[in-house]
């Protein structure tokens, strides 16, 4: 008997940066392969360097390719016609994406086209047309039932598995991608932080911190405690707010989901925006002086003591 699963044909959009996958797209493929067999799409200037990464993921069926200058900036206005015509030809039933800005850009553009409702940031599939998302920072769980023809979603990384990299054997092909984009937007350039460290989004280990570091240059501490434990460091919305930190270091609601082996909190009180985006790590370690801290309540591991005296403590422990 053919299951409802094997009912369903899905479509990844794949996010590139620099010419390497985005690693939320392998969990995009993880949740695609819930519904059916996976189609994955690669666009844009790296796309032939993606199509070869995307046809050796686990669980890919095929890869499609738009690279020609229709597409090359990646602008929603771009993409739009080019991933109808992807769905339209190939009977897919389900476009996934990782959860991004890119993503937030392309997915709506493309269901207003076929008069589909996308469904955001999902954390679970329960069937064909069945998903779960989270709102309200995490304290009220939605299972969504979508009745659309095609059905649109946008794919929280770190709710799933991430296929594997290696493993599969997809065939390659290009697909029409159109005339020039019609839209009132136009591409200047990207500008992209370049680091050393440990990206925040991916790392395994996260060292973060808060309102209790009272200034931005006492996140040295942090960072000293980082570099030998290979983490990426974070901050809560209240220290970028302030101007402690850049924005690409917020963890939260606001910020960046996250979700490493190890999370160690340091002065942050727990709000629970915060908590939103950095709950679903494997061990939570957390350092304040406040004993009734939110914090301590989902945490794994508590200190209540002075992070000025605990953070170089546990720098030199780690340091041997």
């Amino acid at each position: 008997r053919m299951s409802t699963r094997a009912l369903g044909k899905a479509l990844v959009i794949a996010e590139t940066l620099e010419g390497k996958l985005v690693p939320a797209t392998l969990a995009a493929i993880t949740a695609a392969a819930k519904v059916g067999p996976v189609t994955a799409f690669a666009s844009g200037k790296d796309a032939a360097a993606a199509a070869e990464q995307l046809s050796k993921v686990a669980g890919v069926q095929q890869v499609l390719v738009a690279s020609g200058a229709a597409v090359s900036s990646g602008l929603p206005e771009e993409l739009a016609p080019v991933v109808k015509s992807v769905v339209e030809t190939n009977g897919i039933t389900h476009v996934f994406a990782a959860t991004s800005a890119f993503s937030k850009n392309v997915i709506p553009r493309v269901a207003a086209k076929f008069d589909a409702m996308p469904i955001c940031d999902i954390t679970a599939v329960q069937g064909e047309d069945t998903f779960v998302r989270h709102a309200y920072a995490g304290n009220v769980v939605a299972t969504v039932k979508s009745a659309d023809a095609v059905k649109f979603a946008t794919v929280r990384g770190t709710s799933f598995e991430r296929a594997a990299a290696t493993g599969g054997s997809a065939p390659i092909a290009a697909v029409a991608e159109g005339g020039a984009a019609s839209g009132k937007s136009k591409w200047l350039e990207d500008l992209i932080a370049k680091s050393d460290k440990p990206d925040l989004a991916t790392a395994a280990t996260v060292v973060a911190g808060g309102r209790g570091l009272k200034s931005g240059e006492n996140f040295k501490l942090l960072e000293a405690l980082a570099a030998p434990l290979k983490a990426a460091v974070g901050a809560t919305r209240a220290v970028v707010d302030a101007g402690y930190c850049p924005n690409d270091m917020q963890v939260g609601q606001t910020g960046k989901t996250i979700a490493p082996t190890l999370y160690i909190g340091a002065g942050i009180s727990g709000a629970i925006q915060h908590i939103a985006g950095m709950k679903e790590s494997k061990v939570i370690a957390v350092i304040n002086t406040d004993a009734d801290a939110p914090f301590f309540q989902v945490a794994d591991y508590g200190l209540v003591g002075d992070l000025f005296e605990a953070v170089p403590a546990l720098t030199k422990l780690v340091k041997g």
